[in-house]
């Protein structure tokens, strides 16, 4: 449903983000990641690049990781998202949040967010990936601290402690 407010369409959103339905209205040109941050308040997905090159948007959009600064809020209506913000389970961290702490996976933690999102799609899919694929799967998360070694060693550590085994 479209309405002008100040001469400019608005359309309706309506997204299940966390497991909580919410809903906005948008102008039809705001990015995902401005409806997340701007209108829902949920400022853990970051934006880093605006041009998809750095990967502190990623969230997941019925389970497929996407880069929130790609796609439109209105191309979300009637998805389901998840954001960092949902990861937690009231106080106790995700093993993958656990894991970068422990491990040291973040310094200034401003692509951490979408590092993390990234890394919890990859250890659904695989929950035994090798240093390579950990690599190949965050090649679109730019870190410019780290050096990934430790982002790495997280992210191997969070799968072994899912896995039951550390």
């Amino acid at each position: 449903m479209a309405d002008a407010i100040a001469g400019v369409a608005r359309t309706q959103v309506t997204v299940t983000v966390n497991g909580q339905e919410r809903s906005g209205n948008v102008e039809p040109r705001t990015l995902l990641v401005h409806f997340l941050r701007d209108d829902l308040g949920l400022t853990g997905t970051h934006v880093g690049c605006d041009t998809s090159q750095c990967g502190a948007c990623v969230v997941t959009v019925d389970g497929v990781t996407t880069k929130s600064c790609t796609k439109l809020a209105v191309q979300a209506d009637g998805c389901s998202i998840e954001t960092i913000e949902g990861l937690a389970d009231g106080t106790n961290y995700h093993p993958i949040q656990d894991a970068f702490w422990e491990k040291h996976g973040l310094q200034c933690g401003y692509c951490t967010p979408g590092m993390i999102m990234s890394a919890k799609a990859l250890l659904e899919r695989n929950p035994d990936p090798s240093e390579a694929e950990i690599r190949h799967e965050l090649e679109g998360n730019l870190c410019r601290c780290t050096g990934y070694q430790n982002i790495v060693k997280s992210v191997q550590y969070a799968a072994e402690k899912m896995r039951g085994a550390g």
